[in-house]
């Protein structure tokens, strides 16, 4: 949105038989007419975030399949935004948002479904909906044109409804273009990435050559001052093994990690086998540690809106202000490192997962569904729904040190992982998919597409 305080707001002043005529023309608006109506629970003219809830409803005489109605907010300006749904009756999870850009320095948020329909004489209740600048900053909304300072719910043609590509509802602004442009060039683009560890350390040069990296460089999560030791990571028997120790010192402490080189995971499915130790192999216990399988973006500056992260992580000792065992499902919109703000939402259970787990994150359609052992263990999305490619990493680290003499290690270690790009894979059909290339005698496949 544009914040020229100076600026004239040009109107639209169309005769009521005009918008009357231009409604009825409108091959939609026989048997599947609607009416839409808005309000705001941000109305200032000024605001950290907009949050206009809107009401849809058939008028007509069919029934609307949800799928080909896309409603539009008007706004003015180019600043990037992120959408979400609070609340609706329909359910968020069938709400989608995206922002499209017109000329003259303007844009609009259009609001689509995934499923749903809506009956003659039926409207779908509150979508209760907001939006937010990228940067975090407050913002002008009052000279937008779709924006009302109404708090009670009224007609609103302000805002149009689009049904099977024609206008069905409110007077548009700006240029138009098609009302469901394809964002994705190749959104039916597909891939598989398998490895099941067949390696033979981690200086075997087929790592590189199939796209992985031992970390060696420092810096976080973890300890400051650590190393992080390619000569910790190894694959006896097919299994990455990640052998992280410390003695007590920030000089004394080796933390592990396995990373892909290339960010080119996002939508689709991710799986491993994964065995979490609660107890050190060796040395006293009582660590901070951090057993994990995520996906990540890198966090290029202060609450980048482009980062993203995924994460299983186990703290078998707890961290964090908690006492003992628990394993996190954490998705991530963004963070700033100073002072902490953590952008995120997570599921939890505290309880010990010591040994094999099969670990399943599916991302598709604005959710994020993680499954432990196939049962489903945490189920996110709105603004937390990754925007950008990711790596896929395995690493542990400790949160701080606890001071004990003597040194102990702790050991994490990785059966296989498996990615299927733009699918949602059961976490059984993972299982007999990874069965089947090792009956094959397929040890790693990546036909994913490079970036």
């Amino acid at each position: 949105m544009s914040r020229n305080f100076g600026k004239r707001l040009v109107s639209l002043a169309l005769p009521a038989v005009l918008i009357a005529v231009t409604l009825i023309a409108s091959p939609a608006a026989a048997a599947q007419a609607v009416r839409l109506q808005y309000r705001t629970s941000a109305p200032g003219a000024m605001t950290a975030q907009a949050e206009p809830w809107l009401r849809l409803f058939n008028t007509g005489t069919t029934t609307i399949p949800l799928s080909q109605v896309k409603i539009r907010y008007y706004l003015t300006g180019t600043e990037t935004y992120r959408f979400a749904c609070s609340w609706a009756v329909v359910g968020c999870s069938t709400i989608t948002g995206r922002f499209a850009p017109q000329e003259g320095g303007k844009q609009y948020l259009e609001v689509g479904f995934t499923s749903g329909s809506l009956s003659p004489g039926q409207n779908t209740s509150d979508m209760q909906l907001r939006f937010y600048r990228a940067d975090w900053q407050s913002f002008q909304q009052g000279d937008d044109y779709s924006y009302g300072p109404n708090t009670s719910y009224a007609d609103w043609d302000k805002v149009t409804v689009h049904v099977d590509g024609q206008l069905a509802w409110g007077t548009p602004t700006g240029t138009e273009p098609d009302p469901d442009p394809d964002p994705d060039p190749d959104p039916g683009a597909t891939g598989e990435l398998f490895d099941d560890f067949t390696y033979t350390g981690s200086t075997d040069p087929r790592l590189a050559q199939r796209g992985w990296t031992v970390r060696s460089a420092s810096g976080g999560p973890g300890v400051p001052g650590a190393t992080w030791s390619p000569s910790a990571v190894s694959f006896p028997g097919g299994l990455l093994t990640l052998d992280s120790s410390t003695n007590g010192t920030a000089g004394g402490t080796v933390q592990t990690e396995l990373s892909t080189a290339q960010r080119k995971f996002r939508e689709g499915t991710y799986a491993a086998r994964v065995r979490f130790s609660d107890a050190p192999t060796s040395g006293p216990d009582g660590e901070h540690v951090v057993q994990t399988f995520f996906t990540i973006t890198p966090l290029r500056y202060d609450l980048d809106p482009d980062y993203g992260e995924l994460d299983f992580e186990y703290l078998p000792n707890g961290g964090w202000g908690e006492p003992s065992n628990i394993l996190y499902a954490t998705s991530w919109e963004t963070y700033r490192n100073d002072p902490w703000l953590a952008v995120n939402t997570h599921t939890e259970e505290r309880t010990s997962f010591a040994g094999w787990h099969d670990l399943v994150i599916q991302v598709s359609g604005g959710r994020i569904k993680y499954y432990v052992d196939g049962r489903l263990f945490a189920d996110h999305g709105g603004d937390h729904y990754p925007e950008t490619p990711m790596w896929i990493m395995f690493n542990q680290w400790f949160i701080d040190l606890q001071g004990a003499s003597g040194t102990r290690t702790y050991r994490q270690q990785v059966d296989f992982v498996y990615f299927s790009a733009n699918e949602v894979v059961a976490p059984a059909t993972v299982t007999s998919r990874v069965a089947a290339l090792r009956t094959a005698g397929t040890a790693f496949r990546d036909t994913v597409p490079n970036p």
